[in-house]
């Protein structure tokens, strides 16, 4: 158990951030790094994943997670912010299989063994991401899908998405394009999985204090009341502490919904 079981519903957490420094296209280096937090920090955040990729271009170990991330919590310490970093790793799928047990475990999303960050492509419907949960959960493994939405896929195959969800896999939106920051295709799209309660989870996917800018208010609001809280807070505290997500509280009433599924 990770500590926030009393907690975890009034605990805004990221579970998806590019902040250990020099290990991948995050953080350049600890000066950023810490300016990143900062920006989180800043807009309510207090529990991070820092969650490096894990693939060919970015072959991260977890040696290396680990060090990062003991060293960056030394500097947001020293620099007075108050937020804890938790390790992770955003794992590829074409990489899941080469990865032992011991590593996966190292990797495990904020600390949870049982929890897994999954990298889903920008582009293409990765044909494996059924078999690739289903062997996951077969080990008591939680597989959280990083970013869909962000793939235009999503919406011809929305009904592999859910198939996906209801064996036992979470999904998690981006802040960005939940508000709107990444366009407006991106933020149909989380709005359309939303709509359809496939995603569990709003993260930043931060890699600069920049572009994405780091904080996750701004999508909270726009998922709307409490639901944006489930999201932000409820949700993913859960999730690491190792318990069953709560009751999703209905969204507030908006444009009726294109989009139905048979169930």
């Amino acid at each position: 158990m990770s500590g926030l079981s009393a907690t975890y519903r009034v605990v805004v957490v990221d579970l998806h951030s590019h902040v250990l420094p020099g290990l991948d296209d995050g953080a350049r280096d600890h000066i950023e790094a810490v300016e990143i937090v900062r920006t989180m920090a800043e807009d309510g955040v207090r529990v991070v994943a820092a969650t490096p990729h894990v693939r060919d271009d970015y072959p991260t170990s977890p040696d290396q997670m680990e060090t990062a991330l003991r060293k960056l919590q030394a500097a947001v310490d020293a620099a007075g912010i108050e937020i804890e970093l938790r390790g992770g790793g955003e794992i590829s799928m074409s990489t899941l299989g080469t990865l032992d047990v011991e590593a996966l475990a190292r990797f495990g999303l904020g600390g949870n063994p049982q929890l897994l960050l999954l990298e889903f492509p920008y582009h293409g419907w990765p044909l494996s991401l059924a078999s690739d949960c289903e062997r996951l959960l077969r080990r008591g493994i939680v597989p959280v899908i990083a970013h869909p939405e962000r793939n235009a896929a999503v919406t011809t195959h929305v009904r592999e998405l859910a198939a996906v969800v209801r064996s036992g896999a979470v999904v998690q939106l981006t802040a960005a394009a939940v508000d709107g920051r990444l366009g407006r295709s991106a933020a149909a799209r989380a709005r359309l999985l939303l709509d359809l309660e496939l995603a569990h989870v709003i993260s930043s996917d931060a890699h600069s204090p920049g572009l994405r800018e780091a904080g996750l208010s701004a999508a909270a609001a726009e998922a709307g009341g409490e639901l944006g809280h489930w999201l932000t807070s409820t949700a993913p505290a859960a999730l690491l502490d190792g318990a069953e997500l709560p009751r999703r509280p209905k969204a507030e009433p908006r444009r009726p919904a294109r989009w139905r599924l048979r169930r």
